[in-house]
């Protein structure tokens, strides 16, 4: 890239910052609180899909950091009682193994909920690659 001219009108300056020398301009905690809402608003779907199949609450979170979801004990476990209270998720002791363990399952309105939200999902999905393309996606 050559040298800028002297005069730059603001808006050249801006489309050039903003392609150029975006990721000086970014508060690395602004993007992380950023991405932290992004995710939270997805890990609801992510345990009704992941608990199809019985799990307990440690496994769970080493399941979701495994697939790339980031989360803790301190919010997942506030999550499955709610999800529990809403009848999405079912739990059942188990206690045969040495240590008794609560395992959580997807119920089947959890199921049916798991699946509309999908759809809202790809929807999603597909507004955004609208906006980032410019282009429509049918």
């Amino acid at each position: 890239m050559g040298r800028l001219p002297t005069y730059q009108p603001a808006a050249f300056t801006i489309l050039y910052d903003t392609q150029y020398h975006h990721a000086d301009m970014v508060d690395q905690e602004l993007l992380d609180t950023l991405r932290q809402e992004l995710r939270r608003g997805s890990v609801v779907l992510v345990c009704l899909l992941a608990l199809r199949e019985p799990d307990y609450g440690y496994a769970l979170v080493s399941t979701l950091e495994s697939a790339g979801v980031e989360t803790d004990a301190n919010t997942l476990y506030p999550l499955l009682r709610r999800l529990e209270r809403q009848g999405l998720v079912s739990s059942e002791w188990v206690t045969n193994d040495p240590r008794p363990r609560k395992y959580y399952r997807t119920t089947d309105a959890g199921t049916e909920v798991a699946g509309l939200l999908l759809d809202d999902w790809s929807a999603i999905s597909r507004s955004i690659e609208h906006f980032r393309t410019g282009e429509t996606s049918e």
